[in-house]
């Protein structure tokens, strides 16, 4: 099969969706058809598509994951990194977890005013919210859709607590509520930083901020009150896990008080996507990176065992977890992460309503 790549893209294949009954395959006819039919793809545009959702808390019991509840204005992320597990997600929507994942995105129109609907409902128990957990909340279509700074509305109105995981440096739009968030113990940022190498990260994740500009936006927010974390995630065993030290001296220079890792992780199709792709972009040492994966999972490219899918398991997953330790003290990035504030939760009046509704309302 070959390959599909297109500039600021990501992934190099489009593999079928896994719960389709029938497929299809390129075949090569001997006439050289399938060289010729992928000579000089066109660029791939995005694509936008309403999400018809009702509701768009989802909740989790992840023993693995500190939080139970989450947000996500997005399905599919056009950052476009090769490694992200929420990929084969994009195969419940009838989609590819390959290209189409990074192309075809389904956002939620309505996420601020569902949101605040659940809110508002009887019995609703307050706990950290969190935003990014699937997709990113600041990819380059917030820019104008701006979904996620409605979301931030909604929670600093119903002084409901946030955490933010991004890899972009759009965040820093938002300052104005996220800074009057932080002030009363209300938000925290994660910036990912996978390296600081720029031409690997555009390989990685084409379309996500470079790692200058996300070390800046720690710094920003760092000077804005607002508490900031890095995650150098995820650590790929032969590729970017050098760096980890480095990556949590620059974050801890740039104002960052926290840190966190996570060994990359190949659920589903991504083994096949994430494989293809190292033939593409690093076939010297595709090999060397896929031994060293399965040292971490047991033998295999995945493990998605609770408590190891994380940090994997073996002696190079126990060395990278020793290596992330003693550079997050040196670094002062172990300090206990401060929770948020949950009592200040209130449900404010109820939102304004047109004068046909207020009319309606008096009967």
């Amino acid at each position: 099969m070959p390959s599909l790549a297109r500039r600021g893209r990501g992934a190099t294949l489009n593999p079928p969706v896994r719960y389709d009954a029938r497929t299809t395959a390129a075949f090569d006819d001997g006439w050289q058809t399938l060289e010729t039919g992928f000579a000089d793809l066109p660029p791939l545009p995005t694509t936008l598509t309403r999400d018809a959702s009702r509701s768009v808390i989802s909740y989790n019991t992840s023993p693995d994951i500190g939080f139970d509840r989450a947000v996500n204005p997005y399905r599919g992320c056009e950052h476009g990194c090769i490694y992200c597990y929420a990929r084969p997600t994009h195969a419940y929507l009838g989609y590819s977890p390959g290209l189409d994942f990074e192309t075809k995105l389904i956002y939620k129109p309505d996420v601020a005013e569902l949101l605040e609907r659940e809110l508002r409902k009887p019995g609703y128990v307050p706990r950290v919210l969190a935003l990014g957990s699937n997709t990113d909340p600041y990819q380059p279509v917030e820019r104008t859709l701006k979904l996620t700074r409605g979301v931030l509305d909604v929670l600093d109105r119903f002084n409901h607590p946030v955490s933010i995981v991004t890899k972009s440096a759009g965040v820093l739009r938002d300052l104005d509520i996220l800074g009057h968030m932080a002030s009363r113990g209300l938000a925290r940022v994660y910036l990912s930083v996978t390296t600081l190498d720029p031409v690997l990260a555009r390989r990685m994740e084409p379309r996500a901020a470079s790692p200058a500009r996300r070390l800046a936006a720690i710094s920003e927010l760092t000077r804005a009150g607002v508490p900031v974390g890095v995650l150098a995630a995820p650590m790929i065993p032969g590729l970017n896990d050098a760096e980890l030290e480095r990556i949590l001296e620059a974050a801890s220079r740039a104002g960052a008080r926290h840190a966190g890792y996570v060994l990359l992780r190949l659920p589903h199709e991504l083994r096949q996507m994430f494989e293809a792709w190292l033939m593409e972009h690093f076939p010297d040492r595709a090999r060397h990176v896929l031994n060293l994966v399965r040292e971490t999972r047991a033998g295999g490219l995945n493990d998605a065992r609770f408590h190891h899918r994380f940090t994997g398991s073996g002696v190079y997953a126990d060395l990278l977890l020793r290596r992330f330790t003693r550079a997050a003290r040196q670094w002062g990035l172990e300090e206990t992460r401060e929770g948020l504030v949950t009592e200040a939760f209130r449900v404010p009046g109820p939102p304004k309503a047109g004068l046909a509704e207020a009319q309606l309302s008096l009967l």
